[in-house]
């Protein structure tokens, strides 16, 4: 199923410069097995070592943080938009 995956521009460089890119999954965590396929190396800026998602990434599913949802876990359907965020610091 095609999910359309939101990439911030930092992470761009792992995807030929490309805003958007369609991925397949039914889950975020399969979703960003796909993502690593077309885009190698951007799992590592995702992940942790142990396959975690890092702390200062934030991803929404058709803006729901899924942190609130089942996180990586969370299920994916046809046509979904999921939005990958840094989270941003300030003080």
């Amino acid at each position: 199923m095609a999910v359309k995956v939101l990439i911030p521009t930092p992470l761009q460089k792992f995807t030929r410069d490309q805003a958007t890119v369609e991925c397949n999954g039914g889950t975020i965590n399969e979703l960003l097995d796909s993502l690593e396929q077309s885009c190698p190396g951007i799992k590592a800026r995702l992940c942790d070592d142990s396959g975690e998602l890092r702390r200062f990434i934030n991803f929404y599913v058709n803006s729901e943080d899924i942190r609130f949802l089942e996180g990586k876990n969370t299920a994916l359907q046809e046509g979904d938009e999921v939005s990958i965020v840094p989270a941003v610091a300030g003080g």
